[in-house]
Order: C-alpha cells, then sequence, then structure tokens
C-alpha cells in the first residue's frame, strides 16, 4: 500500500491508516515474522508521513502484539497471533478491574525477572535500558506518548534475564500492557500528567540501578515497588473520577 492509497482511505488519523497498511502487510504475509521493518525514514517516505506519525503507529502496532522493537537493531514483526498462545486481548483491558488483573500478574512475573536480570545483565543490556529511559523522559519532557519507551523498558529488563521465555512473554503480551496504554488517552503535555510521568520514571531508575549493581533482591523490591504503585495509581485515580 503506497502514499496514494493510504490517503485514498481517508483514515481517522495519519497514525490509523498507517497501523492499517502495516498490519494488512504483516496479516497477508507481505511482512512475515521475524522480518524487520523499513527504517523510520523509508516509512516517512513511502507514506508521506512525519517521524511522530510512524512512532505513534509503531507504538499501536506494539500494543496490538503485532510487532516488538529492540533498542539498537530496529523493529521486527511478532505475527498476528493464534489462539493457542496465551494472549490478553484489548476487550480484555476495558476497565480498572481488568488492569488491575494485569497488573498482579505482572507483579509476579517482573519482579522475578528483574531480579535475574541483575544476575545476568550484559553491558549490552544496560545499555539498552538506559536508552530506553532516555526515550522515556525525552517523551514527557516533549509532551509525546511514552507508552512506547516504557514498555520498551520492561521488555529490555525481560531481555536482560537471558531466558527467552521472559521476553517471548513480553513480546507476546505487547504494550496494551502498560495501564495508561488502555485508561489515559489524554494528551501527554497536561502538566500534572508529565509530573506524573516523571514520578513513574524516577522508579524505572530505581529499578535500573539496582540491575547495574547487579543487586538482585534490591531489584525485585524496586520492581514490586513500581508496579504495585502503578496498582494503586489506578485505584486513586478511577476514586477520584466517581
Amino acid at each position: 500500500m503506497n502514499q496514494d492509497v493510504l490517503a485514498a482511505r481517508r483514515p481517522r488519523t495519519l497514525a490509523l491508516g498507517l497501523v492499517e497498511a502495516l498490519g494488512e502487510r504483516i496479516r497477508d504475509g507481505r511482512l512475515a515474522p521475524g522480518d524487520k521493518l523499513p527504517t523510520e525514514a523509508a516509512v516517512m517516505a513511502e507514506f508521506g508521513v512525519s517521524r511522530t506519525v510512524v512512532r505513534e503507529a509503531i507504538s499501536k502496532l506494539q500494543a496490538g502484539g503485532l510487532v516488538e522493537t529492540r533498542h539498537g537493531i530496529g523493529t521486527f514483526v511478532v505475527g498476528v497471533g493464534d489462539g493457542s498462545v496465551f494472549r490478553i486481548e484489548p476487550h480484555q483491558l476495558g476497565t480498572l478491574r481488568d488492569v488491575i488483573a494485569v497488573l498482579e500478574l505482572r507483579i509476579g512475573i517482573e519482579s522475578e525477572a528483574a531480579g535475574l536480570a541483575a544476575q545476568r545483565r550484559s553491558e549490552a543490556n544496560l545499555a539498552a535500558m538506559r536508552a530506553a529511559l532516555d526515550d522515556f523522559a525525552a517523551a514527557v519532557e516533549e509532551g509525546r506518548d511514552a507508552v512506547s519507551a516504557d514498555f520498551q523498558f520492561h521488555g529490555e529488563i525481560a531481555r536482560a534475564t537471558q531466558n527467552e521465555h521472559f521476553a517471548g512473554l513480553m513480546a507476546t503480551l505487547g504494550a496494551q500492557i502498560i495501564p495508561r496504554a488502555r485508561l489515559e488517552p489524554a494528551a501527554a503535555a497536561d502538566p500534572q500528567r508529565q509530573a506524573y510521568l516523571r514520578r513513574v520514571n524516577a522508579e524505572h531508575e530505581s529499578i535500573y540501578d539496582a540491575i547495574a549493581a547487579q543487586d538482585a533482591d534490591a531489584a525485585r523490591a524496586a520492581m514490586r515497588t513500581h508496579l504495585a504503585n502503578s496498582r494503586e495509581r489506578r485505584r486513586r485515580a478511577f476514586a477520584g473520577t466517581q
């Protein structure tokens, strides 16, 4: 699908149109599982969209479990999924109760992943985590969506376990497991939201520091605290709307 076809479909937004175009290529096999997506520059040139649009579209493809991004390497097709693979579908994340249930699952899985990452991480793993944190901070300060960088950081921790099952599970779940991806579509540039995201990234930094120091107990505790805080923030935000 080229730029003319994309324009002809008149999507609600350019990003959604790009998601549709790339998703179609994944579903019909033109982009197979394991294939690397074209570079941002190549996608921008083909579809006549901005870098911001490309990044938003990639974030949505990640949320749908179709692709995963590996810092310093590129974005790769995961696939369209099948019924035999454990997956949390978008419709299973539509309520506060759903999101809290996923956070409870993540507390169990990711706390142990952080501990293993502290024991096994390489310098390359640390560099990838650092890049994700820097991307998160930049997105917050520029008023952009930080969901992709958030998910990337957690995915890099899973990869640092050197256990492919942790990384595979995170890739299967996709960026939709980040609570903001489902329940907080508000503009990222809101000052209160920016302050909240800075607190989130401060928690990320604590996890990173423990992993860098190879302190497995501290890494587990920092991850558990981060995800438990996220759970409580969901509950407080919901209570505030009542």
